[in-house]
C-alpha cells in the first residue's frame, strides 16, 4: 500500500511540475486540425465505397 501511495504521490507531482499543457489556442488549432483531418478521411472513404459499389453493380450486372 506504501509503494501505491508513492506512486500517485509522483505521478501528480509530474502532472503539476512536470507536464507542460498546452495554451487554449494551441488546443483549439489542435481540435480544428483533427476535425479536418476526420472529415477529409470520410469524404475520401465515402468516395472509396461509392466507387466499390458501382463496380460490384457492374460486374453483377455482367454476370446476371
Amino acid at each position: 500500500m506504501k509503494r501505491f501511495a508513492q506512486y500517485v504521490k509522483n505521478a501528480y507531482f509530474e502532472l503539476v511540475q512536470k507536464v507542460t499543457w498546452p495554451s487554449w489556442s494551441q488546443l483549439t488549432n489542435s481540435a480544428v486540425v483533427v476535425m479536418i483531418a476526420s472529415l477529409l478521411f470520410a469524404v475520401v472513404i465515402l468516395a472509396m465505397d461509392l466507387v466499390f459499389e458501382n463496380v460490384m453493380k457492374t460486374i453483377y450486372s455482367l454476370l446476371y
